[in-house]
């Protein structure tokens, strides 16, 4: 087959299969299975490819046709201009998800204080948010903590390959978090319960559910990390989530209810609230 049959076969399969970015996707494997970019495509199109490569390549393809997410299939995912290794056994990290990065590294250049900034990733799952704000950030201090052990074996991948220095803590949120922090990050589980079975296939039979699962109403784990947070902050230091779109004034609540100040929500590129963060005035003793 000709690479024209070729990208034309990929893109009618998947999109039958329900892939709404089908054109990308297509691209997307051209280049990573034949190592064909768009360029390349379009400088001679009717070049034939071996049988044993469109082979290769069409194994992927039956796995992607079953909604096995892409990034899996190929094993890494791009954030914050960074490579990240993904598997089944982390979340894929979402283009959303760098609005908190943005903020985070925005707020820490911005501090006067003159010791070293302390990060805390909580729930970090790839280890993309802590990971991407120690790259920017070289200076700070950077602690990555998940439940998951095998979650931490992909965030301690990451941190090597990335060469980000970082520690990793296993444990139930705070369980094994040791001292203070000016900041700390967390995407947690923020999907209620009931609305994963109606997520598209990708996420709901593929990504970790302990990743999705935000139990009944989606905000359990913010209620838990924010009511834990006061004791691990510094004085002045500030909490920073990724939220659920219709989450906002649910989180603004809880965070004031603890005693935050300076809450807000940010929005996204797309105009969706996305962040909500606050200010702890005062370190609570255990």
């Amino acid at each position: 087959m000709t690479i024209k049959e070729v990208r034309e076969k990929i893109q009618k399969r998947l999109k039958k299969s329900g892939i709404e970015d089908f054109e990308y996707e297509a691209w997307a494997l051209l280049e990573w299975k034949l190592g064909i970019g768009r360029a390349e495509y379009f400088m001679d199109p009717d070049r034939v490819i071996p049988d044993e490569a469109w082979e290769d390549l069409n194994a992927v393809l039956r796995e992607r046709e079953q909604r096995v997410p892409l990034q899996y299939l190929m094993g890494s995912c791009e954030f914050m201009g960074y490579s990240f290794d993904v598997d089944e056994r982390v979340l894929i990290p979402r283009q959303d998800t760098e609005c908190l990065v943005e903020l985070a590294v925005e707020k820490i250049r911005e501090r006067e204080e003159e010791h070293t900034c302390r990060v805390l990733d909580l729930c970090t799952g790839s280890g993309c948010i802590g990971i991407s704000v120690k790259l920017l950030c070289p200076e700070a201090e950077v602690t990555l903590a998940d439940v998951s052990e095998g979650a931490l074996d992909v965030a301690k991948k990451n941190a090597w390959n990335l060469g980000a220095s970082v520690r990793l803590v296993q444990g139930d949120l705070f369980e094994n978090v040791q001292g203070t922090y000016d900041y700390i990050l967390s995407n947690p589980p923020y999907i209620p319960s009931q609305v994963i079975e109606e997520l598209m296939p990708e996420v709901r039979d593929y990504e970790p559910r302990l990743a999705l699962d935000g139990t009944g109403d989606g905000l359990y784990f913010y209620r838990r990390i924010t009511e834990e947070a006061v004791y691990y902050l510094n004085s002045g230091g500030c909490l920073l989530f990724e939220i659920g779109q219709e989450q906002g004034d649910d989180l603004l609540s809880i965070m004031k209810e603890q005693g935050f100040e300076e809450t807000e929500i940010r929005k996204d590129l797309a105009g969706l609230d996305r962040i909500a963060m606050g200010r702890w005035p005062g370190k609570k003793e255990p």
